[in-house]
């Protein structure tokens, strides 16, 4: 009987514990720029440029759990005025969003 109780013990133990092993992070990047004459002349004029991009990044010997943290999706919003106060100003506004996902 003890026997058995060790054996389901160890097997229970075994099946708990989670592997560190290496993991792949891939993440795609998307930047979308806009920028539009804000100022108060009458040439408005607004222009919209997409860009993407992708990176992979390894995360060694770790387990998933903490590994995921690492491996963020994320959106980011950066407003720019240039020639600020002026009939020529121009206000840019990136939005960076980034889409990852762990392997």
């Amino acid at each position: 009987m003890k026997k058995i109780t060790l054996f389901t013990f160890a097997i229970a133990a075994l099946s708990l514990a989670s592997c560190k092993k290496d993991r792949t992070c891939t993440c795609t990047s998307t930047t979308s720029s806009t920028t539009v004459n804000s100022g108060s002349n009458n040439t408005a004029f607004s222009d919209t440029d997409n860009s993407n991009s992708s990176y992979v990044f390894t995360i060694t010997k770790e387990k998933k759990s903490i590994a995921r943290p690492a491996c963020l999706s994320t959106k980011e919003t950066d407003t720019d005025v240039s020639l600020k106060g002026t009939i020529a100003e121009t206000t840019t506004t990136d939005v960076t969003e980034t889409t990852c996902t762990l392997n």
